[in-house]
């Protein structure tokens, strides 16, 4: 064998060992039925929250879909039905850019559903642009639209405990910050267009969901709600579909190589709406089907996380 072949060889080697070991995922180990039960997933028409919808259907849970693409969530309905033969699979309109459309698929789901035991926000993207309301598009969805969309669902999460809800985060959050200055004047959580720039407001966004975790949990204290925040892993999603030519190709290959597909990626998220114990580590950032306890002061800082909500309370018209 030449020494070129040798070293392919050992490339390829090393390639499936860290593929066994270092990028290797934990599977949820609940068996937990959800017979009787509603959940929300937020963008369950694809990716990780359609894989998150598909096994809690399969569990028995009444699961609504809430998408912005209507003929995109449609089909993943009918895929969910066919596949798990749960028909109690539905898809409610939800464009989490719109704090308009956020209040009204509230309003539409209080009016329809009795019952709220799990809200699993897993919606995010990556994309330049502004939200209805004039925010930035990364901020709004990622964050705003989320938060808004908890508050309001908060009585019905109350009334229907124990339940839960779980906001997917990213371990980007340590390259994240929250400039409040540039929140209040900009209505963004940063400046710049590039895609280095939205990839800075991507992971701001990300610390933003972990403080807001941190804060619902403090806020949640002595009800029967609990909530946690969650990094999925690194895992081939369609988060960049309105990427660049140029981008997509200098990042897309390394993520067909190295990340993992998204039903690895549903797994902590899964366990955190399923596994029984967890409750006392409510507001808790996870990771592989664990709690990370060695997050990042700026993640759990109390003052940052109390400003953020009642900044988020403002820009939604709740104060």
């Amino acid at each position: 064998m030449t020494l070129e072949l040798l070293f392919a060889a050992l490339l390829v080697g090393v390639y499936f060992l860290l593929h066994a070991t270092v990028f290797k995922l934990p599977t949820c180990k609940s068996a937990g039925k959800l017979h009787g039960k509603t959940a929300i997933v937020t963008g369950a028409n694809t990716g990780i929250g359609k894989t998150t919808a598909m096994d809690l259907a399969k569990r028995g849970a009444r699961v609504i879909l809430a998408c912005r693409d209507r003929q995109r969530a449609e089909a993943a309905v009918q895929e969910i039905i066919q596949e798990t033969g749960n028909s109690e699979v539905i898809f409610m309109q939800l464009d989490l850019a719109s704090l308009k459309s956020v209040r009204s698929f509230a309003d539409n789901f209080l009016r329809s559903e009795s019952r709220l035991d799990l809200l699993i926000n897993n919606a995010g993207l990556l994309n330049d642009g502004k939200t209805e309301e004039g925010f930035g598009l990364i901020f709004g969805v990622n964050h705003l639209g989320h938060f808004l969309l908890t508050v309001l669902l908060l009585e019905r999460l109350k009334a229907s405990g124990p339940s839960r809800v779980v906001t997917v985060s990213s371990v980007t959050y340590k390259m994240g910050k929250v400039d409040f200055n540039c929140l209040t004047t900009h209505r963004d959580v940063a400046l710049g267009n590039t895609m280095f720039h939205l990839n800075l407001k991507y992971s701001h966004s990300k610390l933003c969901n972990i403080l807001f975790t941190h804060e619902l949990a403090k806020r949640l204290q002595g009800t029967d709600v609990t909530c946690y925040s969650v990094h999925p892993g690194a895992i081939r999603t369609e988060i960049g579909r309105y990427w660049g030519f140029w981008w997509g190709l200098l990042v897309k290959p390394i993520m067909f190589l190295f990340f993992v597909d998204a039903e690895l990626g549903a797994q902590t998220t899964l366990h955190c709406a399923l596994e029984q114990g967890i409750e006392h580590l409510s507001g808790h950032y996870f990771s592989k089907c664990a709690p990370h306890m060695n997050i990042e002061s700026k993640a759990r800082d109390d003052a940052v996380a109390k400003k953020l909500w009642e900044l988020s309370e403002s820009f939604c018209g709740l104060s």
